[in-house]
């Protein structure tokens, strides 16, 4: 959207309903707040913990969170994965190339012993504690899954070399009792599941996100109540609602969004309709 017009129309900083706000548009609840700071606790010592919930219920926000506070610790390099689903001599490759680290995917053996050497050369002499997130994890096949455990432990798992957060939907935990990851299951130090949200927490969301835009009283209260009433518990399906309503907003130069924006953008037909069965009366 034209930040330039959201400023001039609504005095908003950033669009509240986009994916990309700043950090400090993000609600951080209690239940992630609690999450994150055990994940603090257990890069001191390595190991892995899993966010999983069903889409829309906060897993991505909860992950990009965790990555900001981790990122801010002097002592961690924090690296994210952005294939998931790939093969075992890709999944190679791409964490050589987000520790730095030049693997052979011809030779797995060498790679394996290479990123080993480097992350204990890490914690040696620098005390660098090297995390990696996986988003979209369900995508992981089990055999990668399987190398990603036992690369990340050395001295018969006495050493912890690397702190993994996976995160996932529903399908996650059933991949997880696939009968070659269950010694990974065992592993996870802390979890993290998301729920589909409560009115209070929508309203909460809400709220808060048009604060930290810039303008708290862009919306009416009969507006955010309908928006809550219909998403379904889902963060997600709030956001899209009401970046809809935003874009409508923008087009009509609206000074507030009301209940009237909702029927316009969401109701077009059944105000038709009632119309004109209003004219013929």
């Amino acid at each position: 959207m034209n930040a330039q017009k959201l400023l001039s129309l609504w005095g908003l900083k950033w669009n509240p309903f986009s994916s990309e706000v700043p950090s400090e548009g993000l609600l951080v609840t209690a239940k992630i707040e609690s999450f994150a700071w055990r994940v603090e606790q257990l890069v001191q010592e390595g190991g892995f913990a899993l966010i999983t919930g069903e889409s829309g219920t906060g897993k991505s926000v909860a992950l990009r969170i965790v990555a900001e506070r981790l990122s801010a610790l002097r002592e961690v390099v924090v690296g994210v994965l952005e294939r998931p689903q790939s093969k075992t001599a890709d999944f190679y490759r791409e964490l050589g190339d987000v520790f730095s680290v030049k693997l052979s995917p011809s030779n797995r053996y060498g790679g394996f012993k290479a990123l080993r050497e480097r992350w204990k050369a890490h914690v040696a002499s620098s005390r660098i504690k090297p995390v990696l997130l996986v988003d979209e994890a369900q995508e992981m096949a089990p055999d990668v899954l399987s190398e990603l455990r036992i690369l990340s432990s050395a001295d018969f798992d006495a050493t912890s070399l690397l702190t993994v957060v996976l995160s996932g939907d529903a399908r996650l935990p059933d991949l997880l009792r696939h009968p070659d990851l269950v010694p990974l299951g065992t592993r996870i130090r802390t979890r993290l599941n998301t729920d589909s949200a409560s009115r209070e927490e929508l309203s909460d969301l809400l709220s808060h996100s048009l604060s930290k835009a810039g303008n708290a009283s862009l919306m009416t209260p009969e507006l955010m109540d309908t928006l809550i009433d219909h998403c379904a518990g889902n963060y997600r399906l709030l956001m899209t609602m009401g970046g809809e309503l935003l874009a409508y907003g923008m087009v009509h130069e609206a000074e507030r969004l009301d209940e009237k924006s909702y029927l316009e953008v969401f109701q077009p037909r059944r105000r038709r309709v009632a119309s004109k069965k209003k004219a013929r009366v």
